[in-house]
């Protein structure tokens, strides 16, 4: 299957002799296995937009032929771009890219506030307003920016049936989220990440976040209808998209005195 903006492949092949799974001898500075190389050229093809979000990829067959090795290759290169959410694979139906737009899969990936009553409760959006501003010295270099690029930042809450929970501040590289306006994203129905993929072309693949405990102040207590000094847990989060490049910086305040942070180990 021919896919649009498709660019000429050449065919990986593995060294004569050697062991088809590897496109250089172990003790090779470049070793890496050859399932790694078709999912470093598949990640491309993703952030390409060659398939966009929602979109079924090629055969494993298709795929195979395409990079000129084997169908088991392929199928573990896209075993590691399932292991880590770029798709989804269905069954009898094929693999398809991942998306936010699948609301409720996406959202608790990356919502991690639950309810002490137990239950995942989704949470509605309200955004309070979004300004233009310069990254400073601590956002620039979260950003990969120089200081001073422009920025866009954005406060929104986070209400759980009915009770505001959450106060974020969203800080977002200009460049990436033109037109990006408050009406804009009032008119939108889904989630913000959903919003920012469906609308710029920028997808949220993964986060690091930090976590420590911090006192209202008295705007944000106003917000979350607490008292000034009351403990919030303050959660920081850096998000990455293709090739780890970071494209979101936010601080979520969360009042905890119903509600907790929840992290799953495995």
């Amino acid at each position: 299957m021919q896919s649009r903006n498709q660019t000429p492949i050449v065919p990986i092949r593995a060294n004569q002799g050697s062991d088809p799974e590897m496109s250089t001898p172990p003790d090779s500075p470049s070793f890496a296995p050859l399932y790694l190389q078709i999912k470093a050229l598949l990640e491309k093809s993703l952030e390409a937009r060659e398939w966009r979000p929602g979109e079924a990829i090629p055969s494993e067959i298709e795929l195979a032929g395409r990079y000129g090795v084997s169908q088991g290759t392929v199928r573990k290169a896209i075993d590691a771009l399932a292991a880590d959410n770029l798709v989804v694979r269905r069954q009898g139906k094929g693999t398809f890219v991942a998306t936010h737009t699948e609301e409720r899969s996406s959202l608790f990936r990356f919502l991690r506030i639950r309810s002490n009553e137990g239950g995942d409760v989704a949470p509605v959006s309200r955004l309070l307003d979004v300004r233009r501003a310069k990254a400073g010295g601590e956002v620039a270099k979260l950003l990969a920016l120089k200081p001073g690029e422009p920025v866009l930042v954005l406060r929104r809450v986070l209400e759980y049936l009915g009770e505001p929970v959450v106060l974020d501040e969203i800080t977002l590289p200009a460049a990436l989220f033109r037109g990006l306006t408050k009406a804009r994203y009032d008119a939108y129905r889904g989630s913000m990440y959903s919003f920012f993929e469906s609308q710029f072309g920028v997808r949220m693949l993964k986060a690091q976040e930090k976590l420590r405990a911090v006192a209202a102040d008295a705007v944000t207590a106003g917000i979350l209808g607490t008292a000034p000094g009351t403990p919030l847990l303050s959660v920081d989060r850096v998000t990455l998209t293709y090739g780890d490049r970071p494209v979101e910086v936010r601080r979520g305040l969360c009042a905890t005195h119903a509600y907790h942070y929840l992290n799953e180990l495995y």
